[in-house]
């Protein structure tokens, strides 16, 4: 018996539902996504083979390095609960009343640099002005006017108490590579009279050395 051969037909593929989703997921990501912020104090990380990812939340971060206006510590906190609740206890601590509009705005700021007198400036300026180089001259962290050490009470308080948050702050030290020992000491020395004993120290990441 004869076999009957087939007629072969180009099959179409109706790609319309595909391309929707694509565009919904291309849309979705691009409205979520958050923009990484410049950094207003920039450092040169020292080097190491140690890779540990710092926590997404929860995470304090005092940078030390050094501006045209000399040696600077900035300090940053993730959480924007944190840092408003925080911001509110700085200033009825200094004196300093935030409007409500100030306290927002504050919130999304992730570095800052400046005594709590010129937060006020500082908030009322554009993100790229304020990021200049010059502009945030360090917070205060000298014998007789010791800012930081209010900035790290004062956020472990809002987290704790304020906030009733579960899980205590994480702490990091983010040092230019070429900065110098004891200025990183008494960053150290701070933590740890506030009982905080366990911190992280910001790297860079190097190649392993080759082992024959």
């Amino acid at each position: 018996m004869a076999k009957l051969k087939m007629s072969k037909k180009a099959a179409s593929i109706d790609m319309t539902a595909m391309c929707d989703v694509a565009f919904l997921l291309l849309t979705f990501f691009i409205l979520t996504a958050t923009a990484k912020q410049p950094e207003p104090l920039p450092v040169q990380t020292p080097a190491s083979t140690v890779l540990t990812k710092l926590p997404e939340t929860g995470l304090v971060t005092i940078t030390v390095g050094r501006s045209n206006v000399g040696q600077s510590v900035f300090f940053g906190m993730k959480d924007r609960d944190v840092r408003a609740q925080t911001l509110e206890l700085m200033g009825e601590k200094y004196g300093v009343k935030f409007t409500p509009d100030e306290v927002a705005q504050f919130s999304l700021i992730e570095d800052f640099g400046v005594p709590v007198s010129g937060l006020k400036q500082l908030i009322a300026m554009k993100n790229d002005k304020r990021n200049k180089s010059g502009v945030q001259p360090g917070i205060p962290i000298d014998s007789t006017n010791n800012e930081l050490k209010d900035w790290i009470m004062y956020c472990r308080k809002a987290n704790n108490i304020d906030l009733a948050k579960e899980k205590e702050l994480d702490f990091a030290i983010k040092g230019d590579a070429k900065q110098q020992y004891p200025q990183i000491r008494k960053i150290m020395d701070m933590l740890q009279d506030q009982d905080i004993n366990n911190f992280a120290l910001v790297t860079g990441l190097r190649a392993k050395p080759k082992t024959n």
